[in-house]
């Protein structure tokens, strides 16, 4: 029994990842990126500053509204790149797509008018010293390219991850074909793994459900790969 015949997807099946999931998944692993990367940036530029003083710098920013900014620039940049790049699903499809958005959302340029804003705002009200605020001001460009070598990195290991799952899940179906459970569950277990690490796709997250249903099937039923043609179609039917 050849799996790939028995793992075509039903068109009509419910839709897997919404656009909002896509949104919050890039908006979350976005935000802690740049929250990271202005970390680095910040002891770059204040090098004089024990870990204490950049940690405080970093607080008052915040109570600025730092946080917010970049979470609106974000968001700005996930919508923007969207239209620049023509996605009018509102979804994408892979993620050298979603990469490629970002970056044609201009989210460098909307984290500096960001920073520009709270760092006025901190100044002109007395929660950093002046002085302070034009080491950061005049280190900008510093602190902007760690933010996008860090987003960079960050894609780069998204698709990484994904290059993987798609071999784990080559390792799976040769194991399934092979009725070896415990290579299947070793294999099963790299793809759950990477599937929290990686943004919702939907053709990605068809194959692993389809893998995941027949896993299961075939666990239930106390490691029989004997399924009939009714739990094959179930499998496919419930991805």
């Amino acid at each position: 029994m050849k799996l790939e015949n028995n793992m075509e997807i039903n068109n009509d099946i419910n839709e897997i990842v919404s656009e909002k999931e896509q949104n919050n998944f890039l908006n979350s692993t976005l935000g802690k990126v740049v929250d990271s990367a202005i970390d680095v940036g910040l002891r770059m530029v204040l090098p004089d500053f024990v870990e204490d003083g950049a940690i405080a710098v970093k607080d008052a920013l915040l109570k600025g509204g730092l946080k917010e900014g970049i979470d609106t620039a974000i968001n700005g940049a996930i919508s923007l790149g969207k239209s620049v790049q023509g996605i009018f699903t509102g979804k994408f499809d892979d993620i050298s797509q979603a990469r490629n958005a970002i970056k044609s959302g201009g989210i460098i340029d909307g984290i500096s008018d960001v920073l520009d804003k709270v760092i006025n705002k901190t100044s002109s009200s007395g929660i950093i010293d002046k002085n302070i605020a034009n080491l950061i001001s005049n280190g900008k460009d510093a602190i902007l390219d760690s933010v996008t070598n860090k987003i960079e990195d960050e894609f780069t290991k998204q698709i990484n991850s994904a290059e993987k799952l798609a071999k784990y899940e080559t390792n799976w179906k040769e194991y399934f074909e092979n009725k070896d459970f415990e290579g299947m569950q070793r294999e099963y277990d790299k793809i759950k793994d990477k599937l929290k690490e990686l943004l919702p796709i939907e053709n990605t997250l068809k194959e692993a459900r389809v893998i995941e249903n027949l896993h299961t099937l075939i666990k239930n039923n106390g490691q029989d790969f004997n399924l009939t043609k009714e739990q094959l179609e179930l499998a496919n039917m419930l991805s």
